[in-house]
């Protein structure tokens, strides 16, 4: 197929890696309200096992992200692309089909190996064309658009559950999947010259692997992200429960966690105007600092006054998403600033990197919920210590300018 010889603006390339990249969140936050309907359909007894509906998704995300890397290295970005939006829709039928909880994780599997194309490789196409903190400016407008997904998502997935049920869920991600197919296909030329291209060894990949491991700022900012991107997982896998169970108000989930949405969408236009300004290492110290005090006072009041209401829960969850909002784009804009010499392979090692230590974090966060919103709130409070020592850690580095 063609490409337009009209270019492409930088809104419109940041729209369309948006919408690459919204695929992990649309497939996790529209899924959020079905997992009661999808446990009572497929006869699932745990109820916390529905949660692994998230879980081997993320799963498959992190596992893909060290196949597509490398590939778009060698053979460009845009027929990688292709490939894994190919193989995330075919997980999607696989989904809309299953008639046993096996089967559907299978297709979630498969839809989280295929999205982490798309995710890795557009990180890898805005390194070909940006770096520093022109690159953090495109990766936050492109997370200002990408945040819509998770303030519509939940309610859109509850909407088509209600209406025609949650198989149907899957028939939108199939929607979405053609829609970003099309779109790089017709209007996204190739921004990986063939002198630049890279033969798949395994060589390559270990080696690969010490660069990131030998530079503080790489590995430590991957560790960080990972960190934080954990108690996110937690959050996600759990937080319908604690709507649906702990406070009763299951019916108002969609829109309730698009509140707390819309602060993360509110720090991504911030960060877009002040990070060329502070710069990137400044933002995320101060984001995630101030979000570890909230926690930790919230953990405290947890702790002494019983398990606050509803409105406590609110609150912490604004805090702690326009935190998130804040750090997520710089801190991945961070790692990647030493691997510009290897920006597939290191993209797609930072995210191997950080999505594993989130899943090993996340999935028994997750898991851990108990009724009550203790599990989740002492998870953030200590991953968020964690993740700030690694940030200062990794900030002592000496090949990373102090501009960024």
């Amino acid at each position: 197929m063609a490409v337009s010889r009209e270019p492409m603006s930088v809104a419109e390339f940041a729209s369309l890696v948006a919408l690459l990249t919204s695929l992990v969140a649309l497939s996790i936050d529209a899924m959020l309200p079905a997992l009661p309907e999808i446990g009572s359909a497929l006869g699932v007894t745990q109820r916390n096992d529905t949660q692994l509906v998230i879980g081997l998704f993320l799963l498959g995300n992190a596992v893909g992200q060290l196949l597509f890397g490398p590939l778009s290295d060698a053979f460009g970005r845009k027929p990688v692309i292709v490939a894994g939006l190919t193989l995330f829709l075919l997980g999607c039928f696989i989904s809309v089909i299953a008639e046993s909880f096996a089967t559907l994780l299978l297709g979630r599997v498969l839809q989280g190996v295929g999205a982490s194309g798309p995710r890795t490789v557009s990180v890898s196409m805005i390194r070909d064309l940006y770096s520093g903190r022109s690159m953090a400016r495109i990766m936050s407008i492109s997370m200002s658009i990408f945040i819509l997904v998770p303030i519509i998502a939940p309610a859109l997935g509850q909407a088509i559950m209600w209406m025609v049920g949650w198989r149907y869920i899957f028939g939108t991600f199939i929607l979405f999947g053609f829609l970003g197919l099309f779109w790089l296909l017709i209007r996204q030329p190739e921004t990986l010259a063939d002198e630049h291209r890279r033969p798949i060894r395994l060589t390559t990949l270990l080696n690969g692997f010490i660069t990131v491991c030998r530079s503080r700022a790489a590995l430590g900012y991957s560790l960080a992200m990972g960190t934080t991107f954990g108690a996110f997982v937690g959050f996600l896998s759990s937080v319908q429960q604690i709507f649906q169970d702990t406070f009763e108000v299951g019916k108002w989930f969609p829109y309730l966690f698009a509140v707390m949405a819309l602060f993360t969408g509110a720090a991504s236009l911030l960060n877009a105007r002040i990070v060329m300004r502070f710069g990137m290492q400044k933002i995320v110290r101060l984001a995630m600092g101030c979000s570890l005090v909230v926690s930790l006072t919230y953990l405290a009041v947890c702790l002494l006054f019983d398990s606050p209401g509803l409105i406590g829960f609110m609150v912490w969850g604004a805090f702690s998403f326009f935190g998130i909002g804040l750090c997520f784009s710089n801190i991945n804009a961070l790692a990647m600033e030493p691997l510009g010499h290897i920006a597939g392979l290191g993209a797609a090692i930072v995210g191997f990197f950080s999505s594993s230590i989130a899943i090993l974090i996340g999935i028994p966060l997750g898991r851990a919920y108990d009724g009550s919103q203790l599990p989740l709130i002492t998870g953030f409070t200590v991953m968020g210590m964690i993740g700030l020592s690694l940030v200062l850690w990794a900030g002592r580095d000496s090949t990373v300018s102090n501009n960024n």
